[in-house]
C-alpha cells in the first residue's frame, strides 16, 4: 500500500508533460473535528493518489487545509473523495485564476497539530462564532464605506505583489505575528469601525474573525474564500477589482495575475517586477523579487556571496552547510540586506507598471530530461560508473545528468561508453554500460539523458 512519493518532482514534471492532459489548480479548506488524523491522512493519500491528484495538505483533529493540482478529467472523482465525509459534502473549490500543468509535482498529506499555524489556544474563545461573509461585490461596497479598515492577513512577501487598495499590510513573516500587531493597532475602533479582513482563500480569516470578535470588535467581515474567490467573482460578473496587482500562491506558480498592475519592484536593480524566484545557493533558498535582466546576470541567486558559492564543486558547497539551519525555507525568508529594493509594512496602491503577459512556470524546472537508468556499481580506482538502461537509448554524444542526494546534479557530454562489456555508440534497453565520471557516484544516483 502507497502511502508517500515514488518520483521525484522533475520525473513528476516529466509524466505530466508525456500525459498532455490538462490540470486543474485549485484549493479548499474545512474546519471538523477528526478523531483520528493520521488514518483520515492515509485514506485520503491511497484515494488521490490513484486520480493522479498532486499538492500539499494538511490536516489535523481541527480540519484539513489543502492546495491541489488534479487532471481536469478526474475532477468529479476527486470530489466524490471528498464528499465521503459529512463535513466536507458541498465544500468549495477554489479554482486557481491561472492555470499550469505543473503548480505541484508531488503528493504531499501531513498530519499537523493545527491546519494554520494562529498561535491560538482555541479553548479560550469560540471558534465557531466568525465574522460575516462578504462575496466580491459586498465586498467591493463595504470598502466604500469611511467607517470600514480593512486588514490583509497575509505575510510582507504575499502583499508586497499585490494587495487591495488601502488595505493595513502588516510587516510579518507569518500570520501568528499579525493577531496581536492588529489587535493593538485598532484597540481604539472595537466600537465603531468595520474590520473587514482577507487572506489568499479564506482559511485565515475564519479563525481570525473569531478571535477578533472575542477581543471585543464589533462589525467583524471576512471576503468569502478569499482572493482567490474574489478575482473569480469579478470576472464572471464584470465588476471593478479593488485589488491590485498578483495573488501570492504556495506552489510553483508563486502568483497568479489578478490585475495587469505591477506594484512592486525587482529587489536588485528596483525595476518594476512582481516574479518571485528563490536563490539558487541550497544553503540559502531566499525567497526574492527579481527581474528577467538580474536572473541572468546574478544566474537566479540573490547576492554575490551565493552565485561565487554555487561555483564552487558540490562537496564545497555541501561543506559549508554543513551543521547550519538550511533545509526547506521557501516561503519563510524573504528579507535580507543583500535586496536593496525590498518593501513591506505600509504599501503604496500605485502602479509602477503593466505586465506584458504570464509566464509558463515550466521555465523552473531547469533542465528538460528522460529517465534512463540507475548507477550500479561504482569502481572507485578507475573511476568508472556501471549502469543498467532501463527507459530509452543512450548514445555517445549525448549530454546526461547524474542525480543524487549527495552526488548532487553532475552534467557531462558521453564521449565513450562500453556497452556489454564491448564499446559500442548506442545503448538501449537492458544493456549494461560502463564509462568514466570525473567524480564519485552512489548507488542511489540516477542516469538522466538531456532533451534539446
Amino acid at each position: 500500500m502507497q502511502l508517500y512519493n515514488t518520483l521525484s518532482a522533475e520525473e513528476r514534471a516529466e509524466l505530466i508533460d508525456q500525459a498532455g492532459k490538462q490540470r486543474l489548480t485549485l484549493s479548499f479548506y474545512a474546519y471538523a473535528k477528526i478523531q483520528d488524523p493520521q488514518q483520515f491522512r492515509n485514506d485520503l493519500f491511497i484515494a488521490w493518489n490513484k486520480l493522479d491528484a498532486l499538492g500539499r495538505t494538511y490536516v489535523a483533529k481541527e480540519g484539513i487545509n489543502a492546495q491541489m493540482s488534479v487532471p481536469a478529467e478526474n475532477i468529479e472523482a476527486f470530489r466524490e473523495t471528498l464528499e465521503a465525509y459529512d463535513f466536507m459534502k458541498g465544500i468549495r473549490l477554489n479554482v486557481a485564476v491561472e492555470q499550469d500543468d505543473h503548480s505541484f509535482l508531488k503528493l504531499t498529506v501531513k498530519v499537523r497539530d493545527k491546519i494554520v499555524a494562529d498561535g491560538l489556544n482555541d479553548e479560550t474563545f469560540d471558534v465557531t462564532n466568525i465574522g460575516v461573509h462578504l462575496k466580491a461585490k459586498e465586498f467591493n461596497q463595504i470598502l466604500e464605506d469611511p467607517n470600514t479598515i480593512v486588514v490583509d492577513f497575509r505575510n510582507h512577501y504575499e502583499s508586497e505583489i499585490g494587495h487591495f487598495k488601502g488595505a493595513i499590510t502588516p510587516d510579518v513573516e507569518t500570520f501568528r505575528e499579525s493577531l496581536p500587531i492588529i489587535n493593538e493597532q485598532l484597540k481604539d475602533f472595537k466600537e465603531d469601525k468595520n474590520l473587514v479582513m482577507y487572506c489568499t482563500g479564506g482559511i485565515r480569516c475564519e479563525k481570525a474573525s473569531a478571535y477578533f470578535k472575542h477581543q471585543g470588535f464589533k462589525n467583524v467581515f471576512q471576503l468569502e474564500g478569499g482572493i482567490i474567490n474574489y478575482a473569480k467573482q469579478i470576472k464572471e460578473e464584470n465588476i471593478e477589482s479593488k485589488f491590485i496587482g498578483k495573488n501570492f500562491v504556495f506552489d510553483h506558480r508563486l502568483g497568479e495575475r489578478i490585475t495587469d498592475d505591477i506594484v512592486s519592484q525587482c529587489h536588485q536593480c528596483g525595476k518594476p517586477c512582481d516574479n518571485h524566484t528563490n536563490c539558487s545557493n541550497d544553503g540559502c533558498h531566499l525567497l526574492f523579487i527579481q527581474c528577467d535582466e538580474c536572473n541572468a546576470t546574478m544566474e537566479n541567486c540573490c547576492s554575490t556571496e551565493c552565485l561565487e558559492i554555487t561555483h564552487l564543486p558540490l562537496a564545497e558547497q555541501v561543506k559549508l552547510r554543513r551543521g547550519k539551519q538550511v533545509g526547506n525555507k521557501v516561503f519563510r525568508k524573504g528579507k535580507s540586506e543583500n535586496l536593496k529594493f525590498k518593501h513591506s509594512g505600509e504599501l503604496s496602491d500605485k502602479s509602477l507598471a503593466k505586465a506584458n503577459g504570464t509566464k509558463d512556470i515550466r521555465q523552473k524546472i531547469k533542465v528538460k530530461k528522460v529517465l534512463l537508468g540507475k548507477v550500479e556499481h561504482y569502481y572507485t580506482k578507475a573511476s568508472v560508473a556501471l549502469f543498467i538502461i532501463e527507459n530509452n537509448e543512450l548514445r555517445v554524444g549525448d549530454k546526461i545528468l547524474i542525480s543524487g542526494p549527495t552526488t548532487g546534479n553532475e552534467m557531462l557530454v558521453l564521449e565513450k561508453m562500453f556497452v556489454n562489456g564491448a564499446e559500442n555508440t548506442i545503448a538501449k534497453l537492458g544493456d549494461k554500460v560502463t564509462f568514466e565520471v570525473p567524480f564519485r557516484v552512489r548507488l542511489s544516483d540516477k542516469l538522466f539523458k538531456i532533451l534539446t
